[in-house]
């Protein structure tokens, strides 16, 4: 539970992103030179988001490459592309410049992390899932288990009632902003309910639409979260 936990709260602070780039997108922005990146990583630290922002657009160009690598495993390039930006999202939240590991090179070990364990989740979906499966990544990038999570510490648990008083929160916004099939297929693509993301294309079957529909009506329920979220000074 922790890692969808971990993995919701991430969705809620930094949803617009996912809007801006994910959707209906192609193209995204060069790479920061390391200048550029060393003056966003500081600012970040110092609690601008704005920079924080920056260094995720101007890194999505890595999530598709990396995407790119497992289109073979019969999930929609968007869908990887929307996995692997998650994974991108909490790499530039964790990382450490003090390890002296560039952050391109975290951030790849973030996002191929996340794709696998979709990949994983979906083939596993049917049967039992291991004690010792990993279900998601430490501050330093390396892949967890459930059973390095049991006989968690006080501060962990401090962690877990911040992420449900975020996922709380996630939910009255859905529930008062969105409609009845919008709050549905957010529900179903980033698994809020059961912790299964499910791609557009089962969506679409789901609900006996077309797989397009379905990609309107996620951009579009995102962005009127994004612009709750934005008006409260959330990011």
């Amino acid at each position: 539970m922790l890692a969808i936990s971990g993995t919701i709260l991430y969705l809620v602070k930094d949803l617009f992103i996912l809007v801006s780039h994910i959707s209906g997108s192609n193209s995204f922005p060069q790479p920061l030179t390391p200048e550029e990146e060393k003056y966003h990583l500081k600012r970040y630290a110092e609690g601008f988001e704005e920079s924080k922002n920056i260094l995720i657009e101007h890194n999505l160009r890595l999530v598709a490459h990396i995407a790119k690598k497992y289109t073979n495993t019969g999930k929609d390039m968007d869908d990887l592309i929307s996995i692997g930006t998650i994974g991108l999202i909490k790499a530039i939240s964790t990382y450490d410049p003090s390890k002296n590991t560039r952050l391109a090179t975290y951030a790849a070990r973030c996002i191929e992390n996340e794709i696998l364990m979709s990949i994983r989740s979906s083939k596993k979906s049917k049967g039992e899932v291991s004690l010792h499966d990993p279900i998601g990544i430490d501050k330093e990038g390396n892949e967890i288990s459930l059973m390095d999570i049991l006989g968690t510490d006080p501060d962990s648990v401090v962690d877990e009632v911040e992420l449900k008083l975020q996922i709380n929160k996630l939910y009255k916004k859905m529930k008062s902003v969105l409609k009845d099939r919008e709050q549905i297929v957010l529900e179903m693509r980033y698994g809020l309910g059961d912790g299964e993301n499910k791609t557009q294309r089962e969506i679409a079957q789901m609900l006996g639409i077309s797989r397009s529909y379905v990609s309107r009506i996620e951009k579009r329920a995102i962005s009127k979260l994004s612009k709750e979220f934005k008006a409260e000074g959330c990011q």
